[in-house]
């Protein structure tokens, strides 16, 4: 198995066992697609390129205000969150949830996805 099924394979599992999580993509620092598990019609590249510029200014923000170093990004809206979470140095792990998400088990989730995804990109 190549190292980007394998990659997809984490992503995939990620999504099948977190119920409230609909999709999720890994993007690198520049906004990026590296591989996604993504609903159907749903432009990987559009989503990476969003998800890279609300990094950059969370990282900036913790930049500014002396918060040490970024590890994630939550961004809420009235349908859900997109969460944004480091893996590895270059690379961000995105997941996209329902309304109704817990937003604890997605955390914890994605947490332990993005450990695994950084020692598959290293």
């Amino acid at each position: 198995m190549s190292r980007i099924d394998q990659i997809e394979q984490l992503l995939k599992r990620l999504v099948a066992l977190t119920p409230d999580l609909e999709g999720a993509i890994l993007v690198t620092l520049d906004g990026l697609p590296i591989a996604s598990a993504l609903a159907g019609g749903t432009d990987e590249d559009r989503v990476a390129a969003m998800g890279a510029a609300a990094l950059a200014t969370g990282s900036r923000t913790v930049s500014e205000l002396s918060r040490g170093e970024l590890e994630q990004v939550l961004v809420k809206g009235s349908e859900g969150y997109i969460v944004h979470i480091a893996a590895g140095r270059e690379a961000v792990l995105m997941g996209i949830s329902n309304g109704l998400a817990k937003l604890g088990m997605i955390l914890f989730e994605m947490k332990s996805t993005a450990k695994e995804l950084a020692r598959e990109l290293a």
